[in-house]
């Protein structure tokens, strides 16, 4: 099992751990307050359903993140680290974003809820963005650091070859982009599920089914791109484009007024989450394409599976090794 062996991998966690308690905390808190202000009659509002919904995904979205953190700096992939910067920044945003709609649903609820509820609320939902954006610029400012202590590593474990460099700095973006794919794509589906589409509806059940379907597509997209199969990647990038076109659909659909009422009460998480999807997938499809057209180029050995034997070997188990001696052995030694 991995830990930090280092100042700065050390201090990567520790700041993600204390800014994920801190905002959990204060989630939590905001969470509790909310359902317990609710009164009996006010169930079947939807602004009742949107809160614990945006609060819950919330509280995944840091999770997650934390795994993302352990993972990155398990395989010393400072890619995914310099994503998990950007992933803070997109936190960020939706905290900025929580706070308005929360008290919009308090708003709407009207009698139907506590209305000390907002001005208890309110310091904490003001000082969450500003956890997040000094969490943001130490996160930042370490994973600067980190790229410097891993430059070593990648130096003495990747090939001399500038351009089998930039086709394996090409392999790890996408694979970071489909973990980061992964929360968004099912982020929105699941507030899209909850608060806007009614369970008689038959598009409730397709949604339902896109979820792991979705999850499906993901994991086949990493596997298409490490056996190096065309067809298969060619088939993943339509779905892409199938994915693009839905969220670019949904996205016009909230702002048209025949039914712009079924999502006024999450149109602003949606929205957010609509657009920060949209941005990714379409760098997603590019870096898809680029991964395409380096297959058969000397990559695939580099990227293959193999079984790592050691801690040492496990540290740089994501780092292309060098085969200028001849291809990789089935056990790997260490001198």
């Amino acid at each position: 099992m991995y830990r930090p062996n280092s100042l700065w991998t050390w201090a990567f966690v520790g700041v993600a751990s204390v800014q994920a308690a801190i905002v959990l905390a204060f989630e939590a808190y905001v969470f509790a307050t909310f359902q317990t202000s609710l009164k009996n009659d006010a169930k079947n509002e939807t602004a009742s359903r949107t809160i614990p919904t945006f609060l819950t995904l919330y509280i995944f979205g840091f999770l997650y993140q934390l795994l993302l953190a352990y993972d990155a700096l398990r395989l010393k992939n400072t890619i995914q680290i310099i994503g998990l910067c950007l992933f803070n920044v997109a936190l960020l945003l939706y905290a900025a974003v929580q706070m308005e709609q929360i008290q919009d649903a308090v708003s709407s609820l009207q009698n139907k809820i506590d209305t000390t509820v907002w001005p208890d609320e309110k310091p904490f939902l003001i000082a969450i963005p500003c956890i997040i954006a000094v969490g943001t610029i130490l996160l930042s400012f370490i994973a600067w650091k980190l790229y410097d202590e891993f430059a070593w590593t990648i130096y003495k474990h990747i090939s001399a070859d500038l351009r089998m460099k930039r086709r394996y700095l090409t392999f790890q973006i996408y694979i970071a982009l489909l973990k980061f794919d992964f929360f968004l794509f099912i982020g929105f589906t699941i507030q899209f599920v909850v608060i806007v589409v009614k369970r008689d509806d038959i598009e409730f059940w397709l949604t339902i089914a896109a979820i792991p379907v979705t999850i499906l597509i993901l994991i086949m997209a990493g596997l298409f791109t490490r056996r190096e199969s065309r067809l298969g990647m060619a088939a993943v990038i339509i779905l892409y484009f199938v994915a693009l076109a839905y969220f670019l659909f949904k996205l016009v659909r909230m702002y048209q007024k025949n039914s712009e009422t079924n999502y006024l009460p999450a149109r602003k998480p949606l929205t957010t989450f609509a657009v920060i999807t949209i941005i990714l997938i379409i760098v997603t499809i590019i870096n898809a394409i680029i991964c395409t057209m380096n297959f058969g180029k000397g990559l695939k050995p580099h990227i293959a599976g193999r079984k790592v034997e050691s801690e040492d070997e496990k540290t740089y188990v994501t780092e292309m090794p060098n085969l200028s001696h001849g291809p990789v052995p089935s056990r790997m030694t260490i001198d």
